[in-house]
């Protein structure tokens, strides 16, 4: 049980009242330390030594591996700067085929659209989108849009503009039923609810890094199920290869390929920057433990829920436990991002819904100026 609010482990002033994480996470005071310890070390490169370039990687891979769920199976991770590009080697991989079908939700984040856009498009296929409706939730449309030509199921575990859930347990079910592939972007979810990728059983999960990961931006992680690890990476690079780690033979060129996901790994992936800070980041939320930050976080959202409600807002029902949106019939109140920003209160609008997404640092004065701002302006 994580002991009351960690506002004393992150660097966010008494007057800011952030409740965006899911937008960027504020930065643990671990995580600047580990940077900047980084960045001195620099200074003296002559100091590097060659596991350098691997032992902080393996460390890291460890450690999303345990966020996933997946026990001692580092070889399934792989590091990728982006989403983009975790699902651009999934794309890669998965095939399509003339008249076939990639579903994915509407209004999903482009990162997760943009590639199977592209890959429908060499194939012949097409990509079919699971519309929002009030008389269902994102798992029965999903669930209705799988069919025999489906080729991929690509959806998100919360949608990013509301937090609204899928279940990828019954959704991978269905998927292969029809031999269809299962790709999650685990981004708005990872690190704030408990994944289990042996329960879901999804061909690829991508994640960026920044968010409720809360590690630096441009860090990110692929992870790739036993049955996918033998594919074409995007990059041909030296540090995936088989003997990478002996640096007087990396002239003797090879087409073998280091074991497990490490093949899809981004060039230049030791960064010596940005690998630490991961590490300090998940570190920390492997301290706290991800279902004790899915309880805590619950609760904060139970109360923004039951404040948001006697004010005729309604928020996201089928929801993850961090992330919630807020809808009102009138919509959006006229001047609310100005007022908020005024009152130094960050949440975001995605859409026709006020997106907020709160976290260990937040307490309950934190609640109470947001729904200050928003009684001010509503007067």
């Amino acid at each position: 049980m994580i002991d009351g609010p960690q506002r004393h482990l992150f660097d966010v002033p008494d007057d800011v009242t952030y409740l965006n994480c899911a937008y960027m996470s504020p930065q643990l005071r671990s995580v600047t330390e580990a940077g900047l310890a980084a960045v001195a070390d620099a200074e003296h490169p002559w100091e590097l030594s060659v596991d350098d370039f691997f032992g902080p990687a393996e460390e890291l891979r460890g450690l999303v591996a345990s966020v996933l769920g997946a026990g001692d199976d580092p070889d399934g991770v792989a590091l990728v700067p982006a989403v983009s590009y975790g699902v651009g080697v999934a794309a890669a991989n998965l095939p399509i085929g003339p008249g076939r079908t990639v579903v994915v939700l509407a209004e999903q984040f482009p990162s997760h659209v943009y590639p199977w856009r592209a890959a429908v498009a060499d194939a012949g296929g097409t990509v079919r989108v699971v519309e929002r409706r009030d008389d269902r939730s994102w798992t029965d449309g999903v669930l209705d849009a799988i069919d025999a030509t489906t080729a991929v199921v690509a959806v998100p575990n919360v949608h990013w503009t509301d937090g609204s859930a899928v279940d990828l347990e019954t959704v991978g079910a269905a998927a292969r039923a029809v031999d269809a592939a299962l790709v999650v972007d685990a981004t708005q979810s990872l690190g704030a609810m408990p994944f289990d990728v042996f329960a879901v059983r999804p061909d690829f999960v991508v994640a960026a890094g920044y968010k409720w990961l809360m590690g630096p931006y441009s860090l990110g992680y692929l992870w790739a199920s036993p049955e996918r690890r033998d594919g074409v990476p995007l990059e041909h690079g030296w540090i995936t290869r088989d003997g990478a780690e002996d640096f007087a033979r990396l002239v003797d060129y090879t087409d073998r390929l280091q074991t497990g996901a490490r093949r899809y790994d981004v060039g230049e992936r030791s960064n010596f920057v940005l690998v630490p800070m991961a590490i300090a980041a998940l570190e920390q939320i492997l301290a706290w433990g991800v279902p004790d930050i899915a309880d805590a976080l619950g609760a904060s959202t139970a109360r923004i829920v039951e404040e948001a409600e006697r004010r005729g807002f309604e928020p996201t029902a089928d929801r993850g436990p961090h992330l919630l949106g807020l809808r009102h019939a009138r919509g959006i109140p006229d001047g609310l991002p100005a007022a908020l920003a005024a009152h130094r209160v960050h949440v975001s609008v995605r859409g026709d819904s006020i997106r907020v997404s709160p976290h260990l640092y937040n307490d309950e004065t934190d609640i109470e100026r947001f729904f200050s701002v928003l009684d001010e302006v509503a007067r």
